[in-house]
């Protein structure tokens, strides 16, 4: 059986109307989804975003102490030069997390673009819609919200433009159910992470040339 050259999908206008259809690139949009390169992908995104924030304090940095518990000898018990002593309660913490912790991890090129063009062929599948242009004359939320009520993107969604100007920026900036990237920031965990994805043609160009 002779491989796709190209998928067809609707293009729709800002107010939801069928305006034509276009033929996608099926290296790009059309494949077999490898789930394993998604799932490094999704890993790679989740631990390079993740932040050094866990800190415990060591000997030296717990207030207190200073003065010798008991003498040296004759009590009976343990020498013990200070109740900072990591085998006492309140004492410091011996080997924890110190606040430089480096969790990155990397992907190769080649395997990234293969879950990029996995990702979006599993949308391809599950609805997909491309709008011939995205534009906002004025930065409403109440047009943003109406353009994502026409395409039926009414819980998550991504929206993917070639840029984003002032416009959409301020129009989509309360919408809690959305968010808008550029064709070059798009990543496997933004395209699993919701239910509808709308593209523009501009930025469905722009990631085929850069997928391809």
């Amino acid at each position: 059986m002779a491989e796709k050259k190209s998928v067809s999908v609707k293009v729709y206008d800002m107010a939801g109307a069928e305006v034509s259809k276009i033929a996608l690139d099926a290296s790009v949009f059309g494949i077999e989804p490898h789930t394993q390169a998604m799932f490094d992908a999704v890993q790679v995104d989740q631990a390079n975003s993740r932040q050094a924030t866990a800190k415990t304090k060591v000997r030296h940095e717990v207030s207190g102490g200073g003065k010798k518990p008991w003498r040296q000898k004759g009590t009976g018990r343990a020498r013990a030069g200070s109740s900072r002593s990591p085998i006492w309660v309140g004492g410091g913490t011996v080997f924890g997390p110190v606040g430089d912790q480096n969790y990155k991890i990397s992907q190769n090129k080649k395997e990234h673009n293969l879950a990029l063009r996995s990702a979006l062929s599993l949308k391809v599948k599950d609805g997909l819609k491309v709008v011939d242009s995205i534009k906002f004359e004025e930065g409403k939320t109440k047009a943003f919200v109406s353009f994502l009520g026409a395409l039926k993107a009414d819980s998550k969604a991504l929206v993917v433009v070639k840029s984003i100007d002032l416009e959409i920026f301020k129009a989509s900036r309360n919408v809690g159910h959305a968010k808008v990237v550029t064709a070059d920031n798009v990543s496997v965990t933004d395209l699993l992470n919701v239910n509808h994805v709308i593209m523009s043609k501009e930025a469905v160009k722009e990631v085929e040339e850069a997928l391809k």
